[in-house]
């Protein structure tokens, strides 16, 4: 026999609080509410509107710096202090808990800080410089303490230009004249390759086949090395050098590249021939590139004073921050929790930025996050009406921008009609259409 027994909890109908509202249960048939996605478009439009009026991105600028930020590094772990390193030399290391200076080298090189980097368990860092040399420092995590002497230096004959540290093992790599994977415990490299260029510019681990390496250099390639064999594998050349270069850490075959020429290209290491995405809006120079721990978005740092916040498959970036007084940026880095972006510039300031705008800071209670996530399904629900479309696509920036951006449209614009009109006008077969994806490509090599 079959029994039924009614069951009742209390938290279904009763608030979080004493004071909160009570729960009442409707009926969902949609024959009794003929009007009620009228009203979720309503509710859609306004939580669109709550989105932009909340968006106060910037969180605090971290200030201390006598000198344009070069590069920042921050270990992968919890609650982990940022290293940063300046173009007068000195080394600095912020407490990101309660966002305040913790200490410092001041002469820690000679020249420019090139490059940081941090070990995964966060207890040792690196720096390379205009010295000819690379730096071991110790690290103190929870006292947010550096080494004033540093434990190691590694030699070279060349000034590096930047510096990245395995994923697993007790190794880095360095790049400039040639790309060298260093151990701690040695005084000269494991492995040096070189690949018919002048200078490499940087060079980053793969996060899951860790013996993998990809770097970009000055004759506008961008190559790949094995460990294993000791040998580079593969090399695409490009019409403009890339400046920075960032694995995807959950599709360890993708990265991505940060190019002169105001794009970013995101590639699949099998296929060289044609990048996988194109992504458009800068309107200079793109000087660095970091993915958020979940492989689905990055980050972009720009000589027009901007960074900018993309999704993995989107030509478009979502977000982009600008402050009064930032200058060029030089370099830009997501914390562990992906909760933050982090932003290096030329006015000696490193900026705590949000990465959603309108996020909360603090506790939220069960009701808030209730309510949020319903307003986020609303949004998606209705993101292809136009009125909502463009709201969520509007950007306030600086009219030195807005100007760039209109003439590069029309330059655009230009280019689309008259090669348009050549192929119209050609013999049917003597002008092929190249995409947009192979255009940047010049020729790969093997």
């Amino acid at each position: 026999m079959k029994i039924k027994v009614l069951q009742r909890s209390e938290q279904d109908y009763l608030g979080a609080t004493s004071g909160d509202i009570t729960r009442q249960f409707r009926n969902a048939d949609p024959d009794l509410h003929p009007f009620e996605r009228a009203r979720e478009y309503q509710r859609a439009l306004k939580a669109v509107k709550m989105e932009k009026i909340f968006a106060k991105p910037l969180v605090k600028a971290l200030e201390g710096h006598t000198d344009s930020i070069k590069c920042m590094a921050i270990a992968r772990t919890t609650a982990a202090p940022l290293l940063s390193g300046s173009c007068n030399g000195e080394l600095r290391l912020w407490n990101m808990q309660h966002l305040c200076y913790g200490s410092g080298v001041e002469k820690a090189h000679e020249g420019f800080v090139r490059g940081v980097t941090v070990s995964p368990d966060g207890t040792r860092a690196f720096s390379c410089g205009d010295d000819k040399a690379a730096k071991m420092w110790r690290i103190q995590p929870k006292a947010c303490q550096i080494s004033e002497e540093p434990q190691a230096s590694y030699h070279m004959a060349y000034i590096p230009g930047a510096i990245d540290h395995h994923w697993h093992k007790p190794m880095f790599v360095t790049v400039g004249d040639t790309v060298d994977v260093w151990d701690y415990n040695r005084s000269a490299p494991l492995s040096s390759f070189e690949w018919g260029c002048e200078r490499v510019i940087t060079s980053r681990f793969n996060p899951a086949e860790t013996a993998l390496l990809a770097s970009t250099a000055v004759d506008r390639s961008v190559g790949l090395y094995d460990l294993r064999g000791n040998a580079p594998i593969r090399k695409v050349i490009l019409k403009l050098r890339s400046n920075g270069i960032c694995w995807n850490p959950m599709r360890p075959m993708n990265f991505t590249v940060a190019n002169e020429d105001c794009s970013l290209y995101t590639f699949d290491m099998r296929k060289l021939s044609a990048a996988t995405y194109r992504h458009w809006d800068h309107v200079m120079a793109v000087l660095d590139v970091d993915y958020a721990p979940n492989g689905q978005e990055f980050v972009s740092a720009s000589y027009d004073n901007t960074i900018r916040l993309w999704d993995v498959g989107h030509q478009r970036s979502k977000e982009v921050y600008h402050g009064k007084r930032m200058q060029r940026v030089l370099c830009c880095h997501y914390t562990p929790d992906g909760r933050f972006v982090l932003s290096g510039s030329e006015d000696t300031n490193i900026r705590v930025w949000k990465a959603k705008a309108d996020q909360k800071l603090g506790v939220a209670t069960p009701r808030e996050t209730r309510a949020a996530a319903y307003r986020e399904a609303l949004k998606k629900k209705f993101q292809r009406m136009p009125e909502i479309a463009r709201i969520q696509r509007y950007r306030h920036v600086p009219k030195m921008i807005k100007t760039i951006g209109h003439k590069r449209r029309i330059m655009r614009e230009a280019r689309q009609r008259k090669e348009t009109n050549r192929r119209k006008h050609s013999k049917p077969g003597t002008m092929d259409h190249v995409p947009m994806k192979k255009r940047p490509i010049i020729k790969e090599l093997e």
